[in-house]
């Protein structure tokens, strides 16, 4: 798995490097990421609830929330209880800004925690959802061992991450945009010039299609599928647990 961090020059882990950045950038994040994926990244975040909400479910986790979009998006369907898990408490912050001026602080909760070591008991959740978060595991196989314990028997696990297009034209086209133009659009909007380079040299190395399905069924997952999105430039994953 890839040992790619944040900040090159830092002594710090990648995890305690991660919650930097995205501590340092929250602030740019929301409006950046419409920018960079020209807002497409909300209809693919629509999709997901899609195959959540036809599961029905009373309790979902949402990990990696950030400043909660997916969280939000998910209070359509008809579960009772929404946590949204980060262990950016900057983006946290404006997360729980967002889910109180929609009202909606009485069925998302917020919760400052590591998705590697998750406060909550076996069997908790009918659905678990991780929107780009996967690929800022520190160790992606023990967070995928935590979301197996916290999922409940049957329940849902959704997963929504870049991946890099198969067909030689879009493959070349994103490759340049994410090698050379992403960096760029961060370095101008965003007060940490490392942050977006890391995110698109992250998502260029990170596994998937297939070898992400792979890891997911050595990890317990079954049922897994995935549906490729936009030309491939994203991925939605679904699996269950037995």
């Amino acid at each position: 798995m890839s040992k790619i961090k944040p900040y090159k020059d830092s002594t710090l882990g990648k995890k305690a490097q991660v919650t930097k950045m995205f501590d340092a950038i929250s602030g740019d994040y929301d409006g950046l990421n419409r920018v960079i994926s020209f807002g497409i990244d909300i209809k693919w975040r629509k999709k997901v609830v899609k195959l959540v909400k036809a599961k029905n479910p009373e309790t979902i986790l949402d990990i990696a929330t950030g400043t909660g979009d997916l969280a939000i998006n998910l209070a359509e369907t008809n579960a009772k209880k929404i946590v949204g898990l980060d262990i950016s408490s900057g983006m946290l912050a404006i997360g729980k800004e967002k889910i109180n001026k929609k009202g909606l602080e009485s069925k998302i909760e917020m919760i400052l925690g590591d998705s590697e070591n998750m406060p909550f008991k076996d069997n908790s959740f009918d659905a678990i959802t991780v929107a780009f978060g996967v690929r800022n595991f520190e160790t992606l196989n023990n967070g995928l061992k935590e979301i197996l314990r916290v999922l409940k028997p049957n329940g849902i696990f959704v997963i929504l991450e870049t991946s890099v297009p198969n067909k030689p034209l879009y493959k070349q086209g994103y490759t340049f945009y994410t090698k050379h133009i992403l960096p760029v659009i961060g370095r101008l909007f965003s007060k940490d010039r490392s942050a977006y380079s890391y995110l698109s040299e992250s998502a260029s190395v990170f596994p998937y299609g297939e070898a992400l399905n792979n890891i997911l069924r050595e990890n317990g997952f079954i049922n897994v599928k995935d549906f490729p999105q936009t030309f491939g430039v994203a991925t939605i994953y679904t699996s269950s647990k037995p």
